[in-house]
């Protein structure tokens, strides 16, 4: 089972990113297959209450990879960390099958739980760079978790999170805009940015219309 489990690691990377070339490729020189192999290995071991080792091989690969999984988190097939430096997956943290996490990810808690205090992600997740899921609660099948988003609640299914907090801006098929990834997604700064400057024009337009209805009713007093 764990070798079947490595076997469709590889492939899964294969399958998602356009620079991997070859099977061997991955294997050898991907932190993130790397990473997740070996977490393989410690999560065995810290279920067989052998933490202490499982522990000792973890930190190992977090100074190896820059990743850092607890071996008590649970990880799915197919897990795909992309590049993968500054990722921190939580003990109790539960990953579905096919996920894909860059850079950056944390994945923890809010340190005032006790026993779940991490989030489970489920199937075909995809947490943009730089963003942080923190608390023990589910994000849904197929959601996306927008770069930089920091994501403090329930997820949906078939959702995408944006923001600080993050909030929902797609979910059940209602799509804002084009089909979004970790980048193409609304800017909602910029979009209040574009309202305001639509308020202010409409302003300056009204004030400029008052100062020239002064100047006309001053123009005719003078007369």
């Amino acid at each position: 089972m764990l070798f079947k489990n490595i076997a469709y690691d590889v492939k899964a990377v294969l399958e998602r990113d356009p620079a991997a070339r070859s099977g061997a490729e991955v294997f050898l020189l991907y932190p993130g297959i790397q990473a997740v192999m070996w977490h393989r290995l410690s999560h065995f071991l810290y279920k067989k209450n052998m933490k202490l080792l499982a522990r000792w091989i973890s930190q190992c690969v977090r100074f190896w990879t820059g990743i850092e999984i607890h071996p008590g988190a649970t990880i799915g097939r197919g897990l795909f960390i992309d590049h993968g430096m500054g990722v921190v997956i939580g003990e109790t943290t539960i990953i579905g099958d096919d996920c894909t996490i860059y850079q950056g990810v944390t994945l923890g808690g809010t340190g005032k739980e006790k026993g779940k205090r991490h989030p489970t992600l489920g199937n075909n997740v995809m947490v943009g760079s730089g963003a942080k899921v923190l608390g023990p609660f589910t994000v849904g099948d197929n959601s996306k978790i927008a770069a930089g988003a920091v994501v403090l609640s329930e997820v949906p299914p078939n959702s995408t999170c944006v923001g600080v907090p993050a909030r929902v801006v797609k979910r059940a098929g209602v799509r804002v805009g084009v089909d979004l990834d970790q980048i193409t997604i609304p800017d909602p700064v910029s979009s209040q940015m574009c309202t305001l400057s639509v308020h202010i024009a409409a302003l300056e337009k009204k004030l400029a219309e008052l100062e020239k209805n002064n100047a006309e009713g001053n123009k005719n007093e003078d007369l």
